[in-house]
């Protein structure tokens, strides 16, 4: 399960270290492997264990491709999907176009999402974390209707 939040660096080539405890996450899964996309909602990119990946992919491929949001989606999500592999040293190679996508630079930010990480340019996620901040109330929150979403 991810949860919290990182500040990690992205060196010149793009390579990003994960902190000991989320390697250490991932590699509780039978299945190695990582998998990287843009999140259609927010400039940032999900990262997926392998396996939590597949199951997405699996509702997304039983979408019906001639419904245009549907197909959009899938577009997206599954076009922009890259298997990621952790080198020796604990770092990922995001590649050029989703770190662009995302506005990642040398500062980044991980947020755990439960099955997924979160990965943001420092700045983005500053800024969209200050407009979450600034929306955001108990009183307008409707928890039931929220606790039925997943992605």
């Amino acid at each position: 399960m991810f949860r919290g939040i990182h500040q990690v660096s992205v060196d010149a080539k793009g390579r990003m270290s994960l902190p000991a405890r989320l390697r250490d996450e991932f590699l509780q899964y039978d299945e190695a492997g990582l998998i990287v996309t843009i999140d259609p909602m927010s400039r940032c990119l999900l990262l997926y264990p392998l396996q939590e990946w597949e199951q997405i992919q699996e509702k997304l491929d039983r979408l019906p491709t001639f419904n245009p949001q549907a197909r959009r989606l899938q577009r997206l999500l599954v076009g922009h999907a890259t298997d990621l592999e952790l080198d020796s040293a604990g770092r990922v190679l995001l590649p050029s176009p989703l770190r662009e996508f995302a506005k990642i630079e040398r500062k980044s930010t991980l947020l755990g999402q439960g099955k997924k990480l979160e990965i943001w340019g420092l700045e983005e996620w500053e800024t969209q974390r200050e407009e979450y901040l600034s929306e955001a109330t108990l009183e307008n929150l409707e928890l039931d209707t929220l606790m039925d979403i997943s992605l």
